[in-house]
């Protein structure tokens, strides 16, 4: 039972990252049928962060109310219809109000089931858990390229939506699973519920959550322009930049599965400051001149790969650093601020890149990542005085 439930919730978190990089992967074409200007991604981009902002911030109650499993299955199927509702848009306005609901059901499940195996399992697992995320957002941009090859990117979101609906029937057929951590699970929620007022009072969180919004504006700015990074600034084709674009996305699910072997004994912090090295690395590669498309394609899998470890060391170490009881009231929050990052970096670099280019994309993302550095470094110190 305990195996199975691993492998439910590494299922949940593939359905997660099936539709994050869609949206990236698709727009260079998906603009041409709307007619919208390539900054109009981040309004998309925008309104799906905001619903997830919402839900987060929410998770906490709802949790409470309906069980970690109850959310998830509830969330998998909403953004199921959320993606339909993608497939069937013929207005630019369309896109914007399905992106709602998908917004919604992203933030539920990103809360509650980070929380849960933060709770319940090693940090080893939290890698794995957010590799089968990655493996959802390698999944998605060849999904997208051969849908752009056979019929068009509606074809993309209607197959991903499937697969959603796929995933969702397996989470129904296997819901007394869940039981085997049931005890533990009541007895996190029986404590009072912290809120954001409350979070925000604990010494060493408002600087989690802004290094947590640094590094989430960083990944989901590289995550939405990657595609249009490689068409527009090294002269990839539009079919050829969405398929190339799975790279960042490869290195993002290989290392966060090599870094499974290693988490327990490098440790939560010790696997942020690698990551954070490999990323710097990344970006310098990245902004070499004369790198042609073999440097521009190890730059986003170096970048994948320094990206991998972060995520996932930040929110396997909130309970130890905060509490057991506090954990799914902060996890919420660093969700929350991490959409917030994700809400409004990708669109400010849009405009930074209509105007400037996009081949400025490596700076961009180098000042995000020193401040998100610098914050998590006084996240620990702060945490390791009051201990």
């Amino acid at each position: 039972m305990y195996t199975l439930l691993l492998a439910v919730i590494y299922l949940v978190f593939i359905s997660l990252g099936l539709p994050d990089s869609l949206l990236g992967s698709g727009w260079p074409t998906m603009r041409l049928v709307f007619d919208q200007p390539l900054s109009a991604a981040g309004a998309v981009s925008m309104i799906i962060t905001g619903g997830t902002i919402c839900s987060s911030l929410l998770s906490e109650r709802l949790t409470a109310r309906f069980s970690t499993r109850g959310v998830t299955v509830a969330s998998v199927f909403l953004s199921a219809a959320a993606l339909f509702g993608f497939s069937v848009s013929t207005r630019f306005w369309m896109l914007c109000l399905w992106a709602v609901p998908y917004g919604l059901a992203a933030g539920c499940i990103d809360s509650a089931i980070n929380n849960y195996v933060a709770l319940h399992y090693r940090s080893r697992h939290m890698s794995w858990l957010h590799c089968f995320w990655g493996v959802g957002t390698v999944i998605s941009p060849c999904v997208m390229s051969w849908a752009l090859t056979r019929s068009g990117w509606q074809l993309g979101y209607r197959t991903v939506a499937l697969l959603q609906l796929a995933i969702g029937a397996v989470l129904v057929l296997t819901l007394p699973v869940w039981n085997v951590h049931r005890g533990g699970e009541n007895s996190a929620r029986a404590g009072r519920v912290l809120g954001i007022r409350g979070a925000l009072k604990i010494k060493g969180a408002p600087t989690l959550f802004v290094g947590f919004f640094a590094y989430c504006g960083a990944e989901g700015t590289s995550i939405l322009w990657a595609s249009s990074y490689l068409a527009g600034a090294r002269g990839f084709s539009a079919e050829r930049a969405a398929a190339s674009a799975a790279v960042l996305y490869v290195g993002i699910t290989v290392g966060r599965f090599v870094s499974g072997f290693i988490a327990d004994r490098v440790g939560d912090r010790g696997m942020i400051r690698l990551g954070t090295g490999l990323i710097f690395a990344a970006l310098a590669v990245l902004a070499l001149p004369g790198g042609g498309e073999t440097g521009a394609l190890l730059g986003l899998g170096l970048l994948g790969l320094g990206n991998a470890p972060v995520y996932p060391a930040i929110i396997h170490a909130t309970p130890q650093n905060f509490g057991a009881e506090n954990s799914q009231g902060i996890i919420g929050m660093q969700m929350a601020s991490a959409y917030v990052g994700s809400t409004l970096m990708p669109p400010l670099f849009g405009l930074i890149a209509n105007r400037a280019g996009l081949g400025w994309m490596p700076l961009f993302l180098a000042l995000l990542v020193l401040l998100m550095i610098g914050m998590l470094e006084t996240t620990f110190r702060t945490v390791a005085k009051n201990k």
